[in-house]
């Protein structure tokens, strides 16, 4: 059996940090596609009830946990973020349209990031077997010279 090289398995445990941290980068990502997503749906939600109903009276969030009641002036006309503080008025349907794209933009982005963190779990998964090979190498190496054994947690 070859000997186990000390220096590879310390190259393999930096390898294995590093796909960590970017697993947690894409694990995050992941979640602010999904907040994203489910803002998006409770604004197409709301401008649907807001056009539905257009004398109704709104719980509009103020800030500091405060809502005041509030009628909506003119709920065919809205005020759209399109990125960049950019901000465009449209009307209430062609609002729910871009948003509704919107979601779908999100949702293949969310489907290429779990690809790419599948990717990286499945090259961790690999390297950690490496690392145990390695250390159970060197485990039979040392008992095969007599010598006490000492794992990963061992010391």
């Amino acid at each position: 059996m070859d000997r186990v090289d000390p220096r590879e398995i310390q190259s393999l445990q930096l390898y294995l940090n590093e796909y960590r941290q970017q697993a947690e980068i894409f694990t995050q990502q992941l979640a602010l596609l999904e907040e994203g997503r489910v803002e998006a749906f409770a604004a197409i939600e709301a401008l649907e009830g807001a056009a539905a109903a257009p004398e109704s009276v709104v719980l509009l969030q103020i800030g500091g946990g405060v809502s005041v009641r509030a009628r909506i002036l003119d709920p065919d006309r809205v005020l759209l973020n399109v990125g960049a503080e950019v901000i465009i008025e449209k009307p209430n349907a062609q609002a729910r349209e871009y948003l509704k794209d919107r979601i779908t933009e999100m949702e293949a982005s969310a489907r290429k990031v779990a690809e790419t963190l599948n990717r990286i779990r499945g090259q961790m998964n690999e390297i950690a077997q490496r690392i145990e090979l390695g250390y159970q190498q060197a485990q039979m190496g040392q008992m095969a010279a007599g010598a006490p054994s000492t794992g990963p947690g061992e010391a």
